[in-house]
This record gives structure tokens, C-alpha cells and sequence, in this order.
């Protein structure tokens, strides 16, 4: 799904502050919303029902005139449009549907009902934003098929949704009559492409777990190959097929396939929505072995889908939904004004009653779905259509409408599967009765011969730790791992460690004291028993004061990921080319190959970052095993259905294959698609995939014979359908068949492919290469890091890249200024390293608050500290909420900080935050810093100087901005304020943000600048009389120290005679006194 639950609190915070703009909707006339789908594709779309509900206001108008009622319906039409989506039409409805009605409650339009959607998509979104929230507005669809949808709080539906069509097909399979058995199985045949009623009827019957698949046994068919071959073999496991569509579909389905026709096999067909059953005499040939599941006559209409006078069931649903809201306002307004009552709809009304319309009669159950008595036809012998049952959905009631019938089954309809033989029957239970007992029997020997074997399997003991040696002295006792992230990368500290004269990795075991239970001693022992070339070795556990710790064997090169990453020491052309590539796969396809027949069976976690490399160029796969010790995670490389289910199977690490294979030939980021770049989106688009499904890019467009079937293998591994997918052992095959291919070669593995390669090169180069290549990198890492201090990333790469940087004009950033009110009196009062360390604690304290926001620090100047948000990143609006949040952390930081030297003493800023447009670049050759400039830098700076202590001064632009956004910033308006070389202006105070506890100091009240850095110098003089004689070395005091000693008695004399705009709050403690 698009929305995220942020999303949907938002959209809810929206609706509820809307309430009051509903009622007056309601007031002035009753107003219906119409959220459906703006197209002509489809036959519920707005283009089509407009007209409808028009024609049904107008008629509503006409009743409430004839009854005396004084008010008139009116709608309110919001159409959305999903032709800029690769996928057109309801699967790319979901965020769609939740923008209008956002839009509408926001706007204070969101009326007294809502018809549509009709996509079940959009539906499902806005019923999961009704879950959150306290709305009554209740929702009339004449679609939402989907069992999503069930149950819902205030969704009524009234055209039969997927659970009346599922609940009939379980009831009239267990019916049984005179002309009809109980039937058991059936396939159910789900064409590529399908209508939004035909794709949930089937996928109710399709999906697992629901209650059709828990009730019956079912086969799905996909594609026409599939029910070619299931109709044209014998032992097929039913003669029922089941389908959605229209005569057309099913005359196409049988195309080519004359079994299709035979009286042994009967075909179902929902087609509800067609009423060429009544209005046609004659049936086609092909649906002489078709029933066809419909609606009932009566309806007061005829579909067509001539453009000039078209009409269908959508059409007339909505047209009935308006008179029904009509006729329930009608009931509860006994009176004729309706506008004395309270003008709420609630969804109770509209459920348990019923109501007549053009479609014919509506009965709406307590869940508001409709409930209809289905019509089941058939074809006679005369090719007439004729019915031969009715279900009531309501009581579940199946009636014979036709004892005699005269159809192509002769008296009886087919059973649910094909009539087989005693005699094959009995063999083949006799057979699998031998098989049992000769199995049992072996099985009870093997048991008895390894007892032994496995009360071994269930102790444990560690290494002892005086044998593994961690490397404590050595620089390279870190490991650092460099793993990309879809969003950012990380570095993951490994301990490498000495044992048996070999270097291993120590992996910590979380969460574990080193006491084992039974199944982890197994699974730890299945695992020392693995020795694989391409399989990491498990060397045991050891246990240290920091925790308990597996021992593995160490990959020198670090992961495969790595390898793919650094393209420097592995260039594509020269050295990563296919045929490595080829072999790289081939490794891990060897060592999964192995593992699945091991004890272990699965790894569960297999990704490109738990394949390592050794110093030989070979792969290996570590991190398997230990299912009971470490969880399986949800990533890029993790199965379809175990993002649905979690759990861990063979089929699913064929899947994480493929991904690492597509990784591995386009040496970019995991499950790299040009269409998509979010992960999260991703995962969600994997785990719920619409009528395609989505994967990472492969391009087929390739000469090569060998790229080609190497394509088909990674594309058939990462199949939706986990049957499909070939087991490891296959892949194996395959990938050496292309290796011998390339070399003309049988057999060649991985390593003589790698020696035939070195013996290109004299044998001193590798060392050297490798040597000057991590000279290298560890100099490029330490320039990096120190470059990144100093100037942005973009810019770094540029000047890295091209030397230069052009300069870059930005229409819209946020700048910061802040300084230290009365630093000079400070500074009068401390020494210059006491300065120094007053700046440093305070500015590290700044630094480590700008890490946490999307802003960039531009640059300190003595006691002024400069941040600007939108650049070099441009950020949208947020640059002035980023601004005012760490504005706000700052000030909060401000008020509990304590000087080191001068405790009790508060410190003071001032803030000032302007937005506007602004200039950037790198100025100089020596030394560079990337600099601002721009009248915004200027007005910023004034801001600040003509700002009060513990305040943050804002100009009315950031307001605007802010205004623009959803965040609710709370401010007070400070007036007019003259600001140099600009004039006076409008400016305000940021207080905090509503629904924030922000601990914000309280500011001085003064209003004489000079008094209270005067007065601030006596609190100096007092903290400082008060410390140890010669513990700081006291400076000339200021000249308002040097007046009459009254004024310093008045001042200084008590504590409870302080300035009284201070606020200052003392406790015994005289030097615990804080702002």
C-alpha cells in the first residue's frame, strides 16, 4: 500500500478538525460526496454515473416536493485520474482515493455521505482511515468487491461483493440433488487479464486461507497452457472449472482445445453483471457445457454499451444509491423542516433494510452488503438459455428451478472428478501400504543403529577461551564491514581474533549466557559438522567476560557486496567481466547446493552481504545455521511469501539467489529497478504485487547466447510461485554448463579459472597492487572524512571530480545565526584557554543537534554560530521547519548548560531565523569554504542582533513557510522591528510546536541591554569571590563594577535582592543557581 501509518494519523487529525465544515454541508443542503474513478475504461467511471446521479437528484427533488419536505439533495462530483501510472486504472487507485477525500475534508466540503469507490484499492485505504478515527459518514460502493473490505465500520455495498459469491460456491458444492452430486474439487482458472469484479470474485477463491480454499479443494490455472494440459490429461484431479468473465472469455479459453467440449467437464462462469442471458433466445455452441452464475431479472433496464445510450449495472446502482439516501433522510425527519434536526447520516441506517430501484430490489444485511437471489443457467439441447437453480445469499437457500432438464450431461451433472478404475485404485493403495511398512522398518533401524550418534549430537562444550586469542595490540583487531543500505550506509564493527594459528571472525551471539538448550546444542553441532570449499567453517563457540562469541572462518576481501561496490580494486572491464561473474554465481549455487543436502536444508538468511571472500577470490557462504539463534529478517532478498509468512524454505533462498545473481551482473545497489528507488516501497510492492508482478531490472536485449540463458535462470529462480522455481542443484548444473561454454573446457571450476587468469601476470604484482591499493584507500578514507568535516558532500565529490564547483543560486533556504549575549563580559572574566573551552563544549553540544536535523552548518565566528537548511541539498519547505526544530533544541540545550568554570552563571543567546533566496559556492584555492551570500545572510544576521536573550527572533517569510507545512509551530507576534539597512518589519517569537514539550528556558525580561550585561558582570564577580582564593585569576573588572559601593551592596548584597527580570530560582547550593 502507499500509505504509511503517518499518512493515515494525518489524514485522520485532518477529518476530525473538518468535522464542523460536514455539519454545514449537511445544513445548507444535504451534500453527497462522488469519489470514482475519471476515465472512459471503465463502466462505473464518473464520465458515465454524473449523469445518473443528476437524473436521480432531480427525481429525489420531485418526491420531497410531492411529501412536503424542505430540502434537496446535492452532489458534489471529485473524479482522479491514474493515467500517469505505468498501471492504469484500479491497481494504482489506492493513494488516489485517499487524496480526494482528504481534499474534501480539508476543504470543508466532506458532505453527509460518500458513493464510490467502486475500486476496491481506493476503498480499502479510506476504510482502514475510517479505523482511526470517530467519522459516521458513511460510504454507498457499488463495487469494493474485495474481502478486504468486509466488515467494515461504515462501507455499504451494494452490488455482491466476493464473500456472496464465495459463500455460494462452497453451499452449491455440498448441495446435492437428483440431477446434481456433491462436489468436492475444482479448478479455478485466473485469466492475465480480468475486470475489477472478476479479479476478487476469483481471487476469493484463489487467495489462501480463505474460507472457499478451506472448504473445498482447489487447483489454480493461470495461463491457457496450464488448462489445455489439465483438460487434455486423464488422471486430472476435477471436471470443474471455474472462471469469471463472458461468453467471449469462455469461447476464447476453449479455443484450440476440443476436450474443452466434451459432456465429461463442466465449465462455471461468473458473469453477474450481463443480462444477455434473459434478453438473448439462443445460446452460442460453446456454452453447451457452461453454467453461468448471474444476477436475477429484474432489472427495469437494458445493459448497453452503445456510447450514445449507454447503460449499466454500475450506473443504475449509483442512480438508486441517491434515491436510497433520499428515502432514509426521509424517515428520520418526521418533520417537514429538516433543518431542525441534527443532520448526521449514520451507516446504521443504511444496514437491514431494503429499498427498490431500478436494478430491482436492494436488501442490505447488519454489514451493509447486498444480499440477491443468483440465477444459475444453463444451455439446453436447443441452445436456449434456461435457468436451473437459484440461490438466496441471505439464507443460503438453493432451489431447483428446473427438475427435467434437457442439457449436454444427459440427467445428471459431471461429478467434482473423473470416475477411475477399482482395480488401479487397489494397486495403488497396496503399493503405498508396502512402501509404508518397508519404510517404517528401515526407518526403525537407522534409529536404533544412531541412537548413539545423536545423544553425542546434544552436548556442547566451548573452546576454551586461553586458545583464542584476540588481536588487542593490532590496528586491524576491528574488521570494518563496509554493508550498503538502501538508505545510508553503515559501518559494522567485527572482532578478528587468533585460533589455531589461523585469523577468524568473532560473531556475538546476543542475548545468550552460553548455556544452550537441547535443539541449539543440535543445530550448533549439524553445524561444526559442515566443511564445505564454499561454505565458511564453524570452528565452535568461546566465551569471554564481554559475552559469548561464535568462531568462524575469516574472509579476508570481506563480503560480496563489498567486492561488487569497489570498483576501483575490481574494475568491470578488466577484471569483474562476465565470465567472473558467471563463476562468482557458480560458487554460491555449489555451496547452497551442499548445504540443502545437508542436515541444515536451508539457510534463511542468504544475501550478497553473508557471502564473504577469501583471499583466493573464492566465494563463501557463512551466517547459516542457528535457526533457534538468530531470526530471520525481512530485506530486499527475503521471498515474496516470507515477507507474507515468516519462515525460511529452499524455494525461498533460490529466490534471495536470484537477487544476489541480478546484483552481481549489474554491480549496483540491491534489487536496482529504474522504476523504483525506495526500499520500503519495495518490499511492499514484492509482498503485495497487483496484476504484474514486480522484480529488480534485467535486460534481455543481450547478444550473447550464454548472458541469455543465464537471464532465464535468474528470472525462473525468482518466480512468484515457489513450485516453479529450480532447486539449487539445477542452477548448479546450468552455471556450469555456460563456464564450459566460455572456456570450451569440461568441468572447469572456479579456482583453475582464477590460476589461468594469474598466470597472465608475474606473481610479485598481485602483492604490490594490493599493497599500494590499501596505501591507498586508507589515504583516500582519511582525506574523505576530513573533507566531509569541512565542505558538503556534493561539493567535495565536484572538486574531487572536476576541481571546481559552480556557484548555485538557491530560490529558497532557511539561514541561522545565533551568538553568546555578554561574551565579552565573559571573556573579561576567564582566561583564553577558559574561553576556548566555553566555545568548544558549547559549539560540540550545537554540532551534535545539527546531526539530528536536514541542515548544514555553515560556520562559527568567535561566539556566532551559522546553519543554513535547502542547501546544498534542496529540501523543499522543510529547510525552515528543520531551522526551527534545531532552534528550538538549541535553546532547550542552552537552559541546562552549566560553565565549567564559572558554575551558577547562566549563558545566554540569541537567535534569529530568516528565509529567502541565497548564492553559495566555494570561495578560495587554499583553505576553501563554502560560503553564502545574498541579502537572505544579511536580514538573518540582523535578526539576530536585534533579538532578546533565550529568544528565537523570526521573520514573517520563515512564518509563511512554515504556515505551508503540516507542522504547527506556535509563535507570538512581536511587531514592528526595525532591522538596518532593511527598514522596519514584521517579526515574531517561535515559542515551541503544538503537541511538543519542548523545556524551554525562561528569557530575561530587560529591556536596557547595557544594565543587564552590567548586571550579569556582578554575578560573575559574586561566582567568582565565592570560589577558592587563586582557583581562577580574576580579570579588571568592568567599568560599571567601579561605582559607588552602594550600588554593589544593592546588587550583591543578599541573594534575594537579584535583578528581578532574571528570574533566577536559588537553592542553598549558591553555585547550583540556574535560568
Amino acid at each position: 500500500m502507499c500509505l504509511g501509518g503517518g499518512w493515515l494519523s494525518v489524514c485522520a487529525l485532518w477529518i476530525l478538525v473538518a468535522g464542523s465544515s460536514s455539519i454545514r454541508q449537511c445544513l445548507d443542503g444535504i451534500m453527497i460526496n462522488v469519489i470514482l474513478l475519471n476515465d472512459k475504461d471503465v463502466p462505473w467511471s464518473l464520465v458515465y454515473v454524473q449523469e445518473e446521479i443528476q437524473r436521480a437528484i432531480k427525481k429525489d427533488a420531485n418526491i420531497n416536493a410531492a411529501n412536503g419536505f424542505n430540502f434537496s439533495l446535492k452532489a458534489n462530483f471529485a473524479g482522479f485520474d491514474t493515467n500517469y501510472y505505468n498501471t492504469k486504472g484500479c491497481h494504482s487507485s489506492a493513494c488516489e482515493g485517499v487524496a480526494e477525500f482528504t481534499n474534501l475534508t480539508n476543504t470543508g466540503q466532506l458532505g453527509c455521505a460518500v458513493l464510490g469507490p467502486t475500486c476496491t484499492y481506493a476503498t480499502f485505504t479510506m476504510v482502514n482511515l475510517e479505523l482511526g478515527m470517530k467519522t459516521q459518514t458513511p460510504f454507498l460502493s457499488a463495487g469494493s468487491f474485495g474481502l478486504s473490505c468486509d466488515n467494515t465500520k461504515n462501507l455499504q455495498r451494494l452490488l455482491p461483493p466476493a464473500k456472496k459469491v464465495s459463500s455460494f460456491f462452497i453451499e452449491f458444492w455440498n448441495y446435492q440433488d437428483k440431477i446434481k452430486s456433491k462436489w468436492q474439487k475444482a479448478y479455478v482458472y485466473k485469466k492475465l487479464n480480468n475486470t475489477e469484479d472478476c479479479f476478487w470474485y476469483i481471487n476469493a477463491l484463489d487467495a489462501d486461507a480463505t474460507d472457499f480454499v478451506k472448504n473445498i479443494s482447489k487447483e489454480a490455472i493461470r495461463k491457457p497452457e496450464e488448462l489445455k494440459y489439465e483438460l487434455a490429461i486423464a488422471n486430472r484431479k476435477s471436471n470443474l472449472f471455474i472462471m469469471c468473465g463472458s461468453p467471449a472469455d469462455v469461447e476464447e479459453a476453449k479455443r484450440g482445445i476440443p476436450e474443452a467440449d466434451h459432456s465429461d467437464v463442466l465449465f462455471f462462469l461468473i458473469d453477474l453483471y450481463n443480462d444477455e442471458y434473459y434478453r438473448n433466445k439462443t445460446s452460442s455452441p460453446q456454452m453447451k457445457n457452461v453454467l453461468v452464475l448471474t444476477m436475477p431479472n429484474i432489472r427495469s433496464y437494458n445493459i448497453s454499451t452503445d456510447p450514445e445510450n449507454t447503460m449499466n449495472d454500475y450506473m443504475a446502482t449509483y442512480h438508486d444509491a441517491v434515491l436510497f439516501i433520499g428515502e432514509v433522510i426521509r424517515k428520520i425527519a418526521p418533520e417537514p423542516d429538516l433543518r431542525m434536526m441534527n443532520p448526521i447520516l449514520k451507516p446504521s441506517l443504511f444496514r437491514n433494510t431494503s429499498f427498490n430501484g431500478t436494478a430491482g430490489n436492494y436488501l442490505l444485511d447488519s454489514n451493509g452488503d447486498r444480499d440477491v437471489t443468483f440465477s444459475i443457467i444453463y444451455t439446453t439441447s436447443e441452445n436456449k438459455y434456461k435457468t436451473l437453480y437459484t440461490f438466496d445469499t441471505e439464507t443460503l437457500y438453493t432451489a431447483a428451478m428446473d427438475t427435467d432438464p434437457n442439457f449436454i450431461w444427459g440427467k445428471r451433472l459431471p461429478k467434482s472428478s473423473p470416475d477411475r478404475g477399482t482395480d488401479t485404485e487397489d494397486i495403488i493403495v497396496t503399493v503405498l501400504a508396502v512402501t509404508v511398512v518397508v519404510v517404517a522398518t528401515i526407518a526403525f533401524i537407522f534409529y536404533r543403529q544412531n541412537r548413539k550418534e545423536r545423544r553425542l549430537r546434544k552436548t556442547w562444550s566451548h573452546i576454551n577461551s586461553d586458545l583464542v586469542t584476540l588481536l588487542e595490540g593490532n590496528e586491524h583487531n576491528v574488521v570494518m564491514l563496509k554493508i550498503e543500505n538502501e538508505r545510508k550506509n553503515k559501518n559494522f564493527k567485527i572482532r578478528r581474533a587468533l585460533y589455531d594459528k589461523k585469523i577468524v571472525i568473532l560473531k556475538e551471539l546476543k542475548h545468550l549466557d552460553g548455556n544452550f538448550d537441547e535443539t541449539q546444542r543440535i543445530e550448533l553441532n549439524a553445524l561444526l559438522h559442515i566443511d564445505y570449499y564454499n561454505l565458511t567453517k564453524f570452528y565452535g563457540t568461546v566465551k569471554f567476560d564481554q559475552g559469548v562469541f561464535g568462531v568462524f572462518e575469516y574472509g579476508e576481501r570481506g563480503s560480496l557486496k563489498y567486492v561488487l561496490n569497489d570498483k576501483v580494486s575490481y574494475p568491470e572491464e578488466t577484471f569483474m567481466d562476465w565470465e567472473f561473474k558467471i563463476s562468482v554465481m557458480y560458487d554460491i549455487a555449489k555451496g547452497m547446493s551442499y548445504l540443502h543436502a545437508s542436515e541444515l536444508q536451508v539457510h534463511g538468511r542468504l544475501k550478497s552481504t553473508n557471502c564473504v571472500v577469501d583471499n583466493r577470490m573464492v566465494v563463501k557462504i557463512t551466517d547459516f545455521g542457528c535457526n533457534t539463534l538468530l531470526v530471520p529478517g525481512r530485506d530486499l532478498w527475503t521471498a515474496p511469501e516470507h515477507l507474507r509468512k515468516q519462515g525460511t524454505s529452499q524455494k525461498g533462498d533460490v529466490y534471495s539467489f536470484s537477487i544476489i545473481a541480478q546484483e552481481i551482473i549489474y554491480r549496483k545497489c540491491t534489487f536496482f529497478t529504474e522504476s523504483c528507488t525506495d526500499r520500503a516501497e519495495k518490499l511492499s510492492r514484492v509482498q503485495c504485487p497487483g496484476v504484474t508482478v514486480f522484480r529488480p531490472d534485467l535486460n534481455f536485449n543481450t547478444d550473447s547466447e550464454s548472458e541469455l540463458e543465464v537471464f532465464t535462470l535468474i528470472k525462473s529462480c525468482w518466480d512468484e510461485d515457489p513450485e516453479r522455481r529450480p532447486d539449487f542443484k539445477k542452477v548448479e548444473n546450468c552455471l556450469e554448463k555456460s563456464i564450459s561454454k566460455i572456456h570450451n573446457h569440461d568441468n572447469e571450476s572456479y579456482l583453475d579459472n582464477m590460476i589461468r587468469r594469474l598466470q597472465m601476470y608475474s606473481k610479485n604484482l598481485e602483492n604490490l597492487v594490493e599493497e599500494r591499493t590499501s596505501l591507498y584507500k586508507y589515504e583516500r578514507d582519511r582525506a574523505d572524512n576530513l573533507n566531509f568535516m569541512l565542505l558538503p558532500g556534493p561539493v567535495v565529490k565536484s572538486l574531487k571530480e572536476s576541481g571546481m564547483v559552480e556557484p548555485e543560486l538557491y530560490e529558497e533556504v532557511t539561514i541561522y545565526f545565533s551568538d553568546i549575549v555578554g561574551f565579552t563580559t565573559l571573556c573579561q572574566y576567564s582566561t583564553p584557554m577558559e574561553v576556548v573551552d566555553m566555545l568548544n563544549d558549547i559549539y560540540k553540544s550545537f554540532d551534535s543537534i545539527v546531526d539530528l536535523h536536514d541542515v548544514y552548518k555553515v560556520e562559527t565566528i568567535g561566539d556566532a554560530y551559522m546553519v543554513a537548511s535547502g542547501l546544498p541539498k534542496r529540501n523543499g519547505n522543510r529547510h525552515a521547519v528543520d531551522i526551527c526544530h534545531m532552534a528550538l533544541d538549541i535553546v532547550t540545550f542552552i537552559g541546562t548548560f552549566q560553565l565549567r568554570h564559572m558554575p551558577g552563571i547562566p549563558v545566554w543567546i540569541r537567535i534569529g531565523v530568516h528565509s529567502g533566496p541565497c548564492a553559495a559556492g566555494v570561495v578560495g584555492v587554499k583553505m576553501p569554504r563554502y560560503c553564502l551570500f545574498g541579502d537572505t545572510v544579511n536580514t538573518a544576521s540582523r535578526m539576530e542582533s536585534t533579538g532578546h536573550p533565550l529568544k528565537i527572533h523570526v521573520s514573517q517569510p520563515t512564518i509563511d513557510i512554515l504556515k505551508r507545512t503540516d507542522c504547527k509551530f506556535e509563535f507570538e507576534h512581536r511587531g514592528e522591528t526595525f532591522l538596518k539597512g532593511k527598514g522596519t518589519e514584521t517579526t515574531y517569537w517561535l515559542t515551541g510546536e503544538k503537541g511538543k514539550n519542548y523545556d524551554l528556558p525562561t528569557p530575561p525580561t530587560a529591556e536596557n541591554f547595557q544594565r543587564l550585561q552590567q548586571d550579569l558582570a556582578h554575578m560573575i564577580v559574586e561566582c567568582l569571590d565565592r570560589r577558592s582564593t587563586g582557583s581562577i585569576r580574576r580579570k579588571k573588572p568592568l567599568l560599571s563594577q567601579s561605582s559607588a559601593g552602594s550600588h554593589e551592596e544593592q546588587g550583591l548584597g543578599s541573594e534575594s535582592e537579584q535583578p528581578e527580570y532574571l528570574h533566577l530560582v536559588t537553592v542553598d547550593n549558591t553555585l547550583s543557581t540556574f535560568l
